[in-house]
């Protein structure tokens, strides 16, 4: 499963949480990045629209998921 599009180098944080069906709007990956429920290569991250590329690590209730290309 690719999480780019052909010729995408990058996906935003809120878009990832979606297309993984971590959760189901983006009204709630709003929230749940904002509120700090979020680690991206093992940070914290607040920020919704944080560019995501090929082999970040996001971590989300007790799930880990790799970005792929």
């Amino acid at each position: 499963m690719s999480d780019l599009l052909p010729g995408q180098d990058s996906i935003d944080l809120q878009d990832f949480l979606k297309l993984r069906g971590v959760v189901e709007t983006g009204g709630e990956a709003k929230f749940r990045v904002q509120g700090g429920e979020v680690r991206v290569n093992g940070g914290v991250e607040t920020r919704r629209r944080k560019k995501l590329r090929r082999g970040d690590v996001v971590e989300y209730a007790g799930q880990r998921l790799t970005v792929e290309g």
